[in-house]
């Protein structure tokens, strides 16, 4: 081991299969000046007594990259490094135990067609031709990916090792990190218990000591450890040779083939949390005694799957603490708080994801910015809310149980909830609100009339109970008026002398519009990508109001303050909290709001796209006139104490024209009639405006140069090489992204957002294909493995004039 050096450009904090990943990766970019600080010995936190089961298929494409890459690499690390990993693509099968599973793992199919992923669907005999030693008893089918197998951690972690150390790569271990030095917004010491390394970067991947790590950089990470235990059996010689891994998630097992054993774990319901209140550094190589109720929850059912564990000795027992996130999903990127403090941690499957986590990180890590769109493991989509330790505990327990539950399109998690209400949320339950939760604020979905259940019963491929009730808010929303509490909006109040100057800099649309202007505008980076959708209203010359999706506010202030000056000259305060937001929309709109504001607004004085201070009642509203939902209307923006009073006003003048309460689930479907795109799945920092027809918010014509200005210019004038389209299918099919688009009998695309259409009475799906295709009317897409024709149609489905937008 070397011995531990005065200084380096990056220091990785963890020396588990991720965090030597990350060292490896860096290496083979380049990067010679990186130190790896291991408080004990490499592998000693949860890498050495992981499973080692490596899956690949995930919801979203790039996930999916990450891990065909982890596959990949193991396939040839060995080769490379002369260190063995024991990596066997024996193929994975998955079984359905329940219709609805079988529906899930039919979607998961779909999926991976549009991945261009080999997945194959099986009948029970089939699976059981591929694992002999099943019973059939309630299978309803499988599916079987080839390429998927096991890897040994405890090797794999020291191949990674020796390759980073062939690449310059320093290891010192048994060295403990203390805290940190820091000036302004930046890490410039590491400090241990041997001494003191000046830096450039940090690299925290900690594992289940990586929530503690962060807190002495003055980081907030929610990543906590929960208990994971499987058993490894004895031995028989009759014991088949070359079965696949095995996962049975309705009766929460899996199996990894050992020589002539197996190895099943389980993912069981109220497992224990470990150093809620920090993980103590000195604990090491351990484990924790065997728990046999914990053991029996998911044993009892595979011994049922497997009738040959009745018959079978257990030979050892393995309890340790594995991280685990509020999400279940992993935590990466440059922490929001410091600007070169980065985290890769949280990785419940983290053997299988180690390749390309490592890979990903390194080149954010080199390159300032991830190569593909990370979001669903980015840091900056937790906020404050989810910091706490009751939250944590609560959250990472029932991830870790969920993880093998049915995972429904559109469904809400119980756990964890009601912390962040707005000021309406006793109104609107009274008035039998069905509430869903984003970033910790209690949202309204939909509201269930009396003698209907205000609970949610999420489906596949038939009708969720809310789909009726939805239709109805959609047609008062197109017909009359609703109401919408989007007081969770992320918003943001930008001043001082350079206020303007920095903004116009960071959007691609133009802001040098009068006070009062509304715009909309994507935020760029230099490859023209989208790293955020918004809406800025000009207050003054140097005063913005900017307002953004409940999930984004972090990450999109973020970008936002990475790219200000740092002289002073802007001031920015987050006035989500202080703000209540109540959306009235519709054709009525007008008549609810002339009725109880002060001033005018009628067309002419209040048009589109602009803003007024106004009053309502007694309440001062900042009323801005725009929309999501396609129809005329305003989002009244107010301090928090006045909502009550403003939404009693609203709902007393709206009775004479039909005003009713719409949520969340209303907002999608109406949002798709208008081709309405959302940040997160229809554009994201892979795709340009150009790409998803929103040129139309990208001002090349402006003076002030813009980041990604260059990137544009250049996309426009060669034209995207895919396009956004919008198809349109004419039957009672479910669709809600991800599934393939077809053309011509070959997958060319994937939905990236879907829904039905309550207008239009037909399903509506938004995807990319080439632009050579993107002409074509006659589409198909791929649902649940069947195909349903779908029609290309041009602009949206409802007002594609924005007549009604415009009145």
């Amino acid at each position: 081991m070397a011995e531990l050096p005065g200084s380096a450009r990056i220091v990785v904090i963890g020396g588990g299969a991720v965090g030597c990943s990350i060292a490896y990766h860096l290496a083979k970019l380049g990067q010679r000046d990186v130190v790896v600080l291991e408080k004990a010995a490499l592998t000693n936190g949860s890498t050495w007594h992981a499973a080692g089961l490596v899956g690949q298929l995930r919801s979203k494409r790039n996930l999916t990259r990450l891990m065909q890459y982890s596959a990949q690499l193991y396939g040839k690390l060995e080769a490379e490094t002369g260190q063995a990993v024991e990596w066997k693509p024996v193929g994975s099968l998955r079984l359905a135990s329940s219709q609805e599973r079988w529906s899930e793992l039919k979607r998961m199919a779909t999926t991976a067609r549009s991945f261009d992923f080999e997945l194959h669907t099986l009948s029970p005999k089939e699976a059981q031709e591929k694992f002999p030693l099943i019973s059939l008893d309630g299978v309803v089918g499988a599916v079987f990916v080839p390429d998927d197998g096991s890897v040994d951690p405890s090797s794999l972690t020291h191949a990674y090792a020796k390759g980073a150390r062939a690449g310059g790569v320093k290891f010192v271990e048994g060295v403990l990190v203390k805290g940190f030095d820091t000036k302004d917004r930046r890490i410039t010491k590491v400090r241990t218990d041997k001494g003191d390394i000046a830096c450039e970067i940090v690299v925290n991947a900690a594992g289940i000591w990586a929530r503690d790590v962060a807190a002495m950089a003055g980081v907030r990470v929610p990543a906590g450890a929960v208990e994971h235990q499987y058993l490894i059996t004895e031995k028989r010689n009759d014991m088949p040779k070359g079965l696949p891994t095995l996962r049975d998630p309705d009766n929460i097992f899996y199996l990894k083939p050992e020589p002539g054993a197996l190895a099943i774990g389980g993912w069981e319901q109220g497992t224990p949390t470990f150093g809620s209140k920090g993980v103590p550094f000195e604990f090491g190589r351990e484990l924790f005694p065997p728990n046999q109720d914990r053991l029996e929850a998911f044993l009892l059912p595979a011994a049922e799957r497997l009738p040959i564990l009745n018959e079978i000795g257990i030979r050892t027992v393995i309890n340790g603490p594995i991280p685990i996130s509020p999400d279940g999903e992993p935590i990466m990127g440059l922490a929001p708080e410091r600007d070169n403090f980065y985290v890769a941690c949280g990785f419940t499957s983290g053997i299988a994801a180690s390749g390309g986590a490592g890979k990903a990180m390194a080149e954010w890590i080199v390159a300032g910015e991830p190569s593909m769109d990370l979001w669903a493991f980015d840091v900056r989509r937790f906020g404050a809310h989810h910091m706490s330790a009751k939250y944590l505990a609560e959250r990472s327990v029932d991830s870790y149980w969920r993880y093998y539950q049915i995972h429904y399109p559109i469904e809400e998690l119980e756990s964890a909830r009601g912390g962040r209400r707005s000021p309406l949320y006793s109104v609107l339950k009274d008035r039998r609100a069905v509430y869903g939760s984003r970033f910790g604020w209690e949202r309204p979905n939909w509201f269930a009339p009396e003698g209907v259940e205000p609970v949610d019963r999420p489906s596949f491929e038939s009708r969720p109970n809310w789909f009726a009730h939805v239709a109805g808010e959609c047609r008062a929303a197109r017909e009359r008026a609703v109401l919408i509490d989007q007081s969770s909006f992320s918003k943001f109040e930008f001043t001082g002398p350079g206020t303007f100057a920095a903004l116009q800099r960071i959007a691609a649309n133009d802001l040098d519009k009068p006070a009062g202007s509304l715009v909309y505008t994507q935020l760029c980076n230099a490859r023209g990508g989208i790293e955020a959708d918004l809406t800025f209203v000009r207050l003054d010359e140097n005063r913005f109001y900017m307002v953004t999706g409940s999930a984004f506010g972090v990450r999109d202030m973020h970008w936002i303050r990475s790219h200000l000056p740092t002289d002073g000259s802007v001031n920015v305060a987050d006035v989500t909290s202080a703000r209540a937001t109540i959306n009235l929309a519709g054709p009525r709109s007008r008549d609810i709001l002339a009725a109880v504001a002060d001033g005018d607004v009628s067309n002419a004085a209040f048009p589109y796209m602009t803003a007024r201070e106004i009053r309502v009642g007694f309440a001062p509203v900042l009323a801005m006139r725009v929309t999501y939902v396609g129809e005329l209307g305003w989002e009244l923006h107010m301090p928090v104490e006045y909502a009550q009073h403003v939404y009693e006003l609203l709902s007393e003048a709206g009775k004479a024209h039909g005003l009713t309460d719409a949520g969340y689930r209303a907002i999608d479907s109406l949002r798709l009639e208008k081709r309405y795109l959302y940040w997160g799945a229809d554009i994201t920092p892979d795709y340009t405006p150009y790409e998803a027809g929103l040129g139309f918010a990208v001002a090349l014509g402006k003076k002030a140069d813009f980041i990604g200005r260059a990137a544009l210019e250049k996309a426009r004038a060669e034209g995207p090489k895919r396009k956004l389209v919008v198809l349109t299918v004419d039957a009672p099919v479910q669709l809600y992204g991800g599934e393939s688009i077809v053309l011509g009998g070959k997958v060319v695309g994937v939905t990236s957002s879907a829904g039905w259409g309550h207008t239009v009475g037909k399903a509506i799906a938004f995807g990319y294909v080439p632009a050579a295709h993107a002409a074509a009317t006659d589409f198909e897409i791929e649902a649940f493995t069947k195909r349903w024709p779908a029609k290309r149609i041009d602009g949206c489905a409802v007002d594609p004039k924005r007549t009604k937008i415009l009145a």
